[in-house]
């Protein structure tokens, strides 16, 4: 008898065979993408409210019963300030609520994650010790170009396979290095089959007497520009690093086929201000290119639309209501202004569900304001 999503049939190894996912619909309405969807990624250009926008569909899960998580790679508060808490670890703490299902949230730790991945891969104890004490490590894994990138996929793929959660939200950083973020897992395999990569390995396989005439010209010149010192890190670094290539490629594998699985959905979170919606229709644009639907549009920080309040009264009989007058058709103005501003992107992503959070009075700071905004955005 066949698993779920397994089919009965045997392959010469005698293994069930999984078939290939089926592209998963577009959900008609934003409450049935947390419902339905195991991984969201929300992107978006900075200062649109990204982080409390990913925090509201983790919380709109949570009241729909499903063991939901937010993760940030913004190493400022805004998350924990959404969440009424006082911090964040890097890994899940739950956010107690009044709500069927559970809620957990957690800030990266670009190093901590990168220690925790060497310490998996490591074939001994010894060999992880001698990675983690190496100077060369400790500066790359916090300044290595990509790293808070790769990591932050690296701590969605290990929450979705820990089995702990429903969704897993995860608030990426402004678009552009979001963009960097879908590519991580691509350049991780690439930098450990680049032809240098594999050069400074040598060096560790056998003696420097051993290496071809070019390496030891090449760490010679190393070693006059930067130092002796530096190289004898780095040579200890890809000793200490020697045999571990392949799992860091097969995990980066599995992350990137996580990022394309059907069943992740990336949402699309904008202002009205032109610069962001012409950020947003970057990406959309690039994801296209990626062959990925975007799964929802959020527009935040929108200006609500009084409406016409019915029945006009004559100014010249009641003075008093010509500037409130006024005021309502200025504002009602603005509103209609910023929904043309982002009319063109909701079309450019249909048919993709558009939700849209209005401004409030002030920033969300707790969970009372985080309510209120899911109420707005999944009512």
């Amino acid at each position: 008898m066949s698993t779920p999503g397994e089919s009965g049939e045997s392959g010469e190894s005698g293994e069930a065979t999984r078939p290939a996912p089926l592209p998963a619909p577009l959900p008609a309405t934003l409450p049935g993408l947390v419902a339905e969807r195991s991984v969201v990624v929300c992107c978006g250009s900075g200062g649109v409210g990204k982080t409390t926008v990913s925090a509201t569909f983790a919380l709109a899960a949570a009241r729909a019963g499903r063991r939901s998580c937010v993760v940030t790679v913004d190493p400022a508060r805004r998350l924990a300030d959404a969440l009424g808490v006082e911090s964040l670890p890097n890994t899940p703490s739950e956010v107690e609520g009044d709500w069927p299902g559970h809620l957990h949230a957690l800030m990266l730790d670009s190093k901590g994650t990168f220690d925790d991945l060497v310490q998996r891969y490591a074939r001994t104890p010894e060999q992880a010790e001698a990675i983690l004490a190496n100077r060369l490590y400790q500066n790359l894994a916090g300044a290595l170009s990509g790293t808070q990138e790769y990591m932050a996929m690296e701590k969605l793929y290990e929450l979705v396979n820990s089995g702990e959660f429903d969704i897993v939200v995860v608030d990426t950083p402004p678009t552009r290095n979001a963009l960097d973020l879908l590519d991580a897992p691509r350049r991780l395999t690439r930098f450990l089959e680049n032809r240098l990569f594999r050069a400074l390995l040598v060096p560790t396989r056998m003696s420097l007497r051993a290496v071809g005439v070019a390496t030891q010209a090449l760490l010679r010149t190393i070693s006059k520009v930067a130092g002796a010192e530096i190289v004898q890190d780095a040579v200890g670094f890809f000793q200490a690093f020697e045999g571990m290539e392949d799992g860091f490629r097969s995990r980066a594998s599995a992350v990137h086929e996580l990022l394309a699985d059907p069943a992740t959905a990336y949402v699309l979170v904008t202002s009205a201000r032109p610069d962001a919606v012409t950020e947003a229709g970057f990406f959309a644009e690039k994801l296209a290119e990626r062959d990925v639907a975007v799964a929802a549009l959020v527009v935040n920080r929108i200006a609500p639309s009084f409406g016409d309040p019915g029945g006009a009264v004559a100014v010249d009989s009641a003075p008093e209501l010509g500037a409130l007058e006024a005021n309502l058709a200025a504002l009602n103005a603005l509103a209609a202004r910023e929904e043309q501003a982002y009319s063109g992107l909701a079309a450019q992503v249909a048919p993709a569900p558009v939700g849209r959070i209005p401004l409030f009075g002030q920033d969300v700071h707790e969970l009372l304001g985080l309510q209120r905004a899911a109420d707005q955005l999944f009512s």
